[in-house]
């Protein structure tokens, strides 16, 4: 294994090479389009009760739909990626992603609309598996977490844009069609990616497992590695395949990797961040507050896109572990205030700065882990379908949590705060007693640190 490491070591391609970071970028864009189309409809949940005549549990329904087609997209994705790679399975997703953005501009009717958003939440949840997936098994591993935590950056940036998106066309006046334009704006970035994508290689790791090795050679030399190492790196790829040669998931072999991702997770969704997100605009307008509910929105997406920034540059220094500790801690805290103020108890002036500070804490912490995690825990052969379960536990918790938001909200302001508060008390607990630190790890190790039987 000293060997291996070595020759690990030696073969790191550098980040300043053109092809490496020409992958990493296409792939993360994925991300981009991921936080856009799933942050957007906090703007229009107004327009969309007035269009349709929704009381608070239909505009959950309507709000949830993305999101039971993100569950199915991360449940069923993994599959087709080990078949045929990440890669040309994200190109399928990426002409959803056009379909559904143009779809929702001109949807005829609520059910339409629907139909547009499920498809929608089939990208968004296929990416969030497969987008990480293809940066951890490219990535050298001393910078993997600061570099599938670029997916989460632009995850985040993509939340952003879409606030300031339905910002500038909300000061356009555009009336009855103004939702219309907030959806269908997402079209022309998705359409960017689904070009890029026909510019980077397949992943080496993928390849190998294919019998592909002449084709691993050349996407080596692609993302940087010296042609002199590319057998010995190859031979390492193929040595872990052949320890688990089965390519079966199962609870008996992997039970650990499927717990980690599935806790990482869930606990990322019972912190309440997407549910905060898409109900941002009227969280604020409950709250009351000098600033518009849009400006206050795009706030929260600022210090979100810079405090995922520092997690980018502290995962690989200080661990996954330790930032996931941190996050939990700071994020109780700050719920407990919200939960508090919405309650009544304390000022609601201070809503904006808890979140604030609940934001701060999340971000670098499980916002900038949970791809990173679940896509280096599992064996190769493996990963998409691991990756899945991951993903589809966060998608899943996210639609239950996104549909009866409104309606638990309804009936009190402060307790979704309070649950999410005592949630990350939990997950304090969890992480500090069950999770192992993988920073720095190569995957063709983590399955003996992470005891997964072999074949």
């Amino acid at each position: 294994m000293a060997d291996a490491a070595r020759v690990q070591s030696a073969a790191e391609p550098s980040l300043l090479n053109p092809g490496l970071l020409a992958c990493i970028v296409t792939a993360a864009l994925a991300g981009l389009l991921f936080g856009f189309d799933t942050a957007v409809i906090s703007g229009t949940t107004d327009a969309l009760t007035k269009q349709y005549h929704l009381d608070p549990t239909w505009l959950g329904i309507t709000v949830s739909s993305a999101l039971w087609g993100t569950l199915l997209g991360a449940l069923f994705a993994g599959v087709p990626g080990d078949r045929f790679g990440s890669r040309d399975t994200l190109r399928v997703l990426a002409l959803f992603y056009v379909v559904a953005g143009l779809g929702c501009a001109f949807a005829w009717n609520w059910g339409s609309l629907m139909a547009f958003r499920v498809l929608a939440g089939l990208a968004v949840g296929g990416s969030s598996v497969l987008a990480p997936v293809y940066i951890s098994e490219i990535a050298p591993p001393s910078r993997r977490g600061g570099l599938v935590a670029a997916f989460q950056f632009n995850v985040i940036f993509g939340i952003l844009l879409a606030y300031i998106s339905n910002a500038i066309i909300a000061s356009l006046h555009l009336g009855d069609a103004e939702w219309r334009w907030k959806f269908g704006v997402a079209a022309a970035p998705a359409l960017i990616f689904m070009l890029l994508l026909f510019r980077i290689p397949n992943s080496p790791r993928w390849l190998v497992g294919r019998g592909e090795d002449e084709e691993a050679k050349q996407s080596l030399a692609r993302i940087g590695m010296a042609p002199e190492l590319a057998d010995a790196e190859i031979a390492e790829f193929r040595r872990s395949f052949e320890e688990d040669s089965s390519g079966t998931l199962s609870w008996s072999r992997h039970r650990k990797p499927i717990l980690l991702a599935m806790m990482v997770a869930g606990f990322n969704q019972l912190s309440g961040i997407n549910a905060l997100l898409y109900y941002l605009n009227d969280i604020f307008t409950a709250a009351g507050g000098k600033l518009s509910p849009d400006i206050q929105a795009i706030i929260i997406g600022a210090v979100n896109a810079v405090f995922t920034g520092i997690g980018m540059l502290l995962i690989d220094r200080l661990g996954r572990k330790t930032l996931l500790l941190i996050g939990a801690a700071g994020m109780a805290v700050c719920l407990a205030v919200a939960g508090c103020a919405m309650g009544g108890i304390l000022p609601k002036a201070l809503v904006l700065y808890a979140l604030i500070g609940f934001i701060a804490f999340f971000a670098p912490s499980t916002g900038a882990v949970i791809w990173v995690y679940i896509s280096e825990v599992f064996p190769t052969p493996v990963r998409g379908r691991g990756s899945s379960v991951g993903a589809s536990t966060h998608w899943g918790l996210n639609a239950v949590i996104a549909a009866i938001f409104p309606t638990v909200a309804a009936m009190s302001a402060s307790l979704p705060f309070l649950f999410f508060a005592v949630m990350m008390a939990v997950q304090f607990v969890v992480v500090l007693t069950y999770f192992p630190e993988t920073k720095g790890v190569p995957l063709e190790e983590m399955e003996k640190n992470l005891g997964v039987a072999m074949t």
